[in-house]
């Protein structure tokens, strides 16, 4: 007796890839910040410049002008104060994601009776 092997074809399997899209909605926290620009008058003399200051979320710049007079001194004219302002506020917006999917097909064997 005598054992021999011999391949044989039973089948083809194929795979493909399909791509699938949809828009799914995307929320984010916006943040804006705004600058307000108040001018207030002072009209007072001072011995010397103001250094720019903080109040807060407030920026003071002092302005100064020479008045002459018997003596010359610095009068403060006004002060600029600019104030930050931050709001936020909700976004919702559409992208569109991509899913993949593989599907499998198995051909029957080239030599099977047909069903």
């Amino acid at each position: 007796m005598s054992v021999h092997k011999r391949t044989q074809v039973t089948g083809a399997v194929h795979a493909r890839t399909l791509s699938h899209e949809h828009e799914q909605p995307v929320e984010a926290d916006l943040s804006v910040e705004t600058l307000e620009v108040e001018r207030v008058a002072v009209g007072r003399f001072v011995d010397g410049p103001i250094p720019d200051r903080q109040d807060g979320d407030t920026t003071v710049i002092s302005v100064i002008e020479e008045v002459a007079v018997v003596e010359v001194r610095l009068k403060l004219v006004e002060e600029v104060r600019i104030t930050r302002h931050t709001t936020s506020r909700k976004m919702i917006d559409h992208v569109t994601v991509r899913r993949q999917e593989v599907v499998v097909d198995q051909d029957p064997p080239p030599h099977a009776p047909a069903a």
